[in-house]
């Protein structure tokens, strides 16, 4: 069967997320990092090796916050509501483009 048409999600390039999301005024400003060296480049907590993935996974399963700060005692809770920004900021400039296939 043919395929119709197809969405392709393309992602932000990093550097360029950082930049952008650093500038927004957000909570999050200066406490999400990105550096290659650290985790793959992927988002983490600034100062720490505990990533934004993470949080946000430990969140969607039903951790609270308290939960949170009482495992990773490093973190505060705005690192926790910054990991929540840097996730809303991603989607909001997530841009979506469809494919069509004739």
């Amino acid at each position: 069967m043919p395929v119709l048409s197809k969405s392709v999600r393309l992602a932000v390039p990093a550097s360029a997320l950082a930049a952008c999301y650093y500038c927004s005024g957000s909570v999050a400003m200066n406490r999400i990092e990105i550096n290659p060296s650290v985790l793959g480049g992927k988002p983490v907590i600034r100062n720490t090796r505990i990533g934004v993935e993470l949080l946000l996974r430990k969140l969607a399963e039903g951790a609270t916050i308290a939960e949170l700060l009482d495992a990773y005692p490093q973190l505060t809770e705005d690192d926790v509501r910054a990991s929540l920004a840097y996730a809303a900021d991603t989607i909001a400039n997530e841009e979506v483009y469809s494919l069509n296939s004739d």
